[in-house]
């Protein structure tokens, strides 16, 4: 397992005011699934998001008064109100469903997913983005996606959002420059990482509990490119990997410089493939 720091406060969320401490993705599962968002300075566009995604799950559970679910907002040590904004929809739909981790410092958005997920009470874990850029209502192709190539006896799956299907419009409204790097940040994940999926980047994916396990107690990386790592942890431990067209529109107020951060992430990319292929990171197939 990789070690890495669980400070006290992050042990606990808020029900009634009083501090109940998170169970752990160790223990069983005991509800249907887990939603994972994590969240920077997200005070503004949160709401929307959990809207939509609250009213998905309320509606599913109409129709199935035996469905359970769980939302984990996971505040990445933000400046802002994206605490208080998630406890405000804690105290309407009960901290049952509706939980905030609040994190010592900000790690990252790979370190507050991971969290997160360890975190969680799901036999499914959906990841997906505060910003409300891809429609919730898409978990239910992705979820029937996922239960298409889950294998038995391990029950180990992941289904990945993608919005490769939309590159050919996004390239017409890019510069050339902006292309290149582009494409080149997609073949050097090819090269060297990840050739099951052609969007590793997509803020969707959704994990059987016995998949999410292995990958995160052997995810390294913190930052932007923790999808391409977990994505190659996946496959390097034959889990099934299908990719799922989603419904994805741009939102205002993105945290990613698209020059720099891809530049920065075809770095991190580079050092997740030397790190392993100098046996400096080692993937483990069970937590010791």
């Amino acid at each position: 397992m990789t070690s890495f720091v669980r400070y006290e406060s992050e042990k606990y969320f808020l029900a009634e005011n009083k501090k109940v401490a998170f169970p752990s993705i160790f223990d069983k599962a005991t509800i249907d699934l887990s939603v994972i968002v994590p969240a920077y300075n997200e005070e503004k566009r949160l709401p929307k998001m959990l809207v939509e995604s609250l009213e998905h799950l309320e509606a599913k559970q109409k129709q199935n008064p035996k469905y359970e679910y769980e939302i984990i907002i996971v505040d990445d040590g933000s400046s802002d109100k994206t605490t208080e904004v998630g406890l405000g929809f804690t105290e309407k739909y009960g901290p049952s469903k509706v939980r905030v981790l609040t994190l010592f410092k900000n790690r990252g958005k790979g370190g507050a997913v991971r969290l997160g997920m360890m975190s969680a009470r799901g036999r499914k874990l959906l990841m997906v983005d505060g910003d409300g850029a891809t429609r919730f209502s898409d978990l239910d192709k992705v979820e029937a996606k996922l239960d298409e190539i889950t294998t038995l006896p391990k029950e180990s799956a992941i289904a990945v959002g993608s919005r490769a299907h939309l590159e050919e419009e996004a390239i017409a409204n890019r510069s050339v420059f902006r292309t290149f790097l582009m494409k080149g940040f997609h073949l050097l994940v090819w090269l060297l990482c990840v050739r099951t999926v052609r969007d590793t980047q997509c803020g969707f994916k959704l994990l059987t509990r016995s998949a999410a396990v292995p990958i995160f107690t052997n995810l390294h990386v913190e930052r932007w490119a923790f999808d391409v790592e977990m994505l190659y942890i996946a496959e390097n431990l034959h889990i099934p990997v299908v990719e799922v067209a989603v419904v994805w529109t741009e939102i205002e107020g993105s945290k990613i410089v698209p020059v720099l951060s891809w530049i920065q992430m075809g770095k991190d990319i580079f050092l997740i493939w030397l790190h392993y292929f100098l046996g400096l990171w080692s993937i483990k197939a069970s937590p010791e």
